[in-house]
Formats: C-alpha cells, sequence, structure tokens
C-alpha cells in the first residue's frame, strides 16, 4: 500500500464516518421535531429501522478503519492483534 492511497482511504473514511454521525444527529432531530408534530401518528418503527442503518454504518466505519489500521501494522512488520490501541 503507498502512503498516499492509505491517507486517502483513511480521509474517505474519516468523511464518511462524519457524514453518518451527522445523519444520526439529524435524525433525531427530526424525530423529535415529527413526534412531537404528529403524536400518536408518528411512525416509531420507521425511525427506530433507519436509526438502525445509521448505526450499521457507524459500525461499518469503525470496522473499515480498524481492517486498515490492521494491515498498516502488517506492512510495517507489526502483528496487529498484539497491538493495544489508546482507548480514545
Amino acid at each position: 500500500m503507498s502512503d498516499p492511497a492509505i491517507r486517502e482511504a483513511r480521509r474517505a473514511l474519516q468523511r464518511l464516518k462524519r457524514a453518518a454521525e451527522k445523519v444520526d444527529t439529524e435524525l433525531g432531530a427530526v424525530r423529535g421535531a415529527l413526534r412531537h408534530a404528529e403524536g400518536d401518528d408518528f411512525p416509531h418503527a420507521d425511525f427506530d429501522a433507519a436509526a438502525d442503518h445509521a448505526a450499521a454504518l457507524l459500525a461499518f466505519c469503525d470496522d473499515q478503519a480498524e481492517r486498515l489500521q490492521d494491515k498498516i501494522l502488517h506492512a510495517g512488520g507489526l502483528e496487529p492483534g498484539r497491538v493495544r490501541r489508546s482507548a480514545g
């Protein structure tokens, strides 16, 4: 893997993750506004499903970032499973 390709992949994953986080935030705002406006007619199941999709996208981003990090470590001669990751 070339360094520019790795950098671009990491940046793209970060952009996608930020977009997914924004979707999650905005979905929460729309949910609150519509629930207040619609009362009993609010489609809870639809919003729960959309929230599940947003969570799946966030998990996908995290999984791909970890997979890429493991490849980077392996290419550098390190064993991915033995490297401790920071909590932040």
